[in-house]
């Protein structure tokens, strides 16, 4: 019989349903954690606490995912753990919160904004996703032993704790007495669903996409502009302040302005940095994924502060806020995070911020970023994803293979850099840019490219489709 080979990407282990992720998988997954567990206690004496310390689980919407998050919560009780089952469904910085308030591990049953196909688990601790270096361990403990089951685990509600970590990361009070439209917030019938109600009242607040829908709706809980056209069409009917989505589990957000215009992340970030550095005197470096933009860039260079870019995921943005090296941080799918509260990215703090950003400031969104592109410049950013018909197993290598066959120009302008970080970045002359990189969590390749017109924009992304099939034919 063949066993099904399981390896952690860029933020956990995803894979198809019934295919994949199946009840045996979870199991063996979990037995893995639970023996890398005894394991590192055995042989860090200061590391046997750890074998006390509780352990959250957590689950998203998904088919299943409770299910899939009780055999968790068995197999963690079979091997002695102290595993805690949330009572309900909440936001994956709920979980991370939780490890980062009681030293613990916090697991979480949730592909994030994959198709409804998927599922996955996330693994947090301090606060944030766990170091590549954890998942690595794990997967040099799968099937050393056979799964340990006991169904006797406790069942804790932990809903009322997040939602007083929202109140103190962004008070509603500095909100409410500025706010005279409707914010939409669409929930893309992802596990952020009711939260924003315990926040704002009724009469500031329009919420859709809020039933438990494990197909959600037909549309990837994905908040891109592809996925927004209900949001935006609500936004414009209701005459709304701004309208925010939140992702499948409720750690990232997709913006749009009071006209019903999208805003990419790599017009958003420019937008937070701007009032966190001016508003909220932060001072420190600025961090962001390679598949981020040019503007953050330039405000650091503006206002003297280090910038720095890491590979694609949230975990290394994580590691610098937690290390205290960076202040404010974010990756290009929309994730978001600055000094004051978790290294984590969440979509519910970072809608709040926005709302506050441009209450506070007395100006609509589409006015505060016409003040960042006047004084930065204009960023037209867009991703296109290919399916690939077998993942990438090099990524170093695939990037080396295209470097070899990169001209000396693209579109007629010189390439001013290269950058192998994650993938293959071209920075152009003038800062327009262009990234190939294999997905972490899926057989995709992802193309992404910025300049500071559409039509230039997309004329990249085309010259960057052939390129894929030079490095993966």
């Amino acid at each position: 019989m063949t066993i099904d080979v399981i390896k952690f990407g860029t933020d956990g282990w995803r894979g198809l349903l019934a295919r994949d992720f199946t009840f045996d998988n979870v199991r063996r997954v979990i037995q893995a954690l639970a023996d890398f567990i005894r394991d590192d206690a055995q042989k860090t004496p200061a590391k046997r606490k750890n074998l006390t310390l509780p352990i959250w689980i957590g689950y998203d919407r998904r088919f299943q995912s409770e299910s899939f998050a009780r055999e968790v919560a068995r197999v963690l009780k079979g091997n002695r753990l102290n595993p805690f089952l949330l009572a309900e469904t909440l936001p994956t910085p709920a979980v991370s919160l939780l490890t980062f308030r009681s030293k613990g591990l916090g697991i979480v049953v949730t592909a994030s904004h994959n198709p409804p196909q998927y599922n996955g688990i996330k693994i947090k601790s301090e606060g944030r996703t766990v170091p590549e270096g954890f998942t690595r361990m794990l997967e040099a403990h799968m099937d050393k032993t056979m799964p340990a089951l006991n169904s006797d685990f406790p069942v804790k509600s932990c809903r009322d704790l997040y939602l007083q970590y929202l109140r103190a990361r962004v008070p509603p009070a500095r909100i409410l007495p500025k706010l005279r439209h409707p914010v939409v917030i669409d929930y893309l019938h992802g596990s952020g669903a009711g939260i924003m109600e315990k926040l704002l009242p009724s009469k500031n607040l329009i919420a859709i996409r809020t039933s438990h829908d494990p197909l959600f709706g037909g549309v990837n809980p994905e908040p891109i502009e592809a996925n927004l056209g209900l949001l935006i069409e609500k936004v414009r009917q209701s005459k709304a302040f701004m309208g925010i989505a939140l992702d499948g589990d409720a750690d990232r957000v997709g913006v749009v302005d009071e006209k019903g215009t999208y805003y990419t992340p790599c017009q958003v970030y420019p937008l937070l940095i701007e009032y966190l550095v001016e508003a909220k005197k932060l001072r420190g470096k600025i961090v962001q994924s390679v598949s981020m933009g040019y503007l953050s860039a330039r405000i650091a260079r503006g206002r003297g502060l280090p910038f720095e870019e890491v590979p694609v995921g949230f975990k290394y943005v994580a590691e610098k806020l937690a290390s205290g090296e960076a202040v404010i941080g974010a990756e290009e799918s929309g994730g978001y995070a600055w000094k004051g509260g978790l290294p984590e990215r969440d979509g519910l703090v970072t809608a709040l911020m926005l709302i506050e950003m441009c209450l506070a400031q007395g100006r609509p969104l589409s006015a505060l970023w016409k003040q960042v592109e006047a004084k930065y410049g204009a960023s037209s950013f867009k991703r296109l994803d290919l399916r690939i018909h077998r993942p990438v197993a090099d990524k170093t290598a695939f990037a080396a293979k295209l470097l070899k066959k990169l001209p000396k120009k693209l579109l007629g302008c010189p390439i001013k850099e290269t950058v192998q970080l994650d993938g293959l970045k071209v920075i152009l002359e003038g800062e327009a840019w262009v990234l190939v990189r294999p997905s972490g969590t899926e057989p995709v390749m992802r193309l992404y490219a910025e300049t500071d017109a559409p039509q230039r924009t997309t004329d990249l992304l085309e010259v960057a489709k052939k390129w894929v099939a030079v490095g993966h034919g």
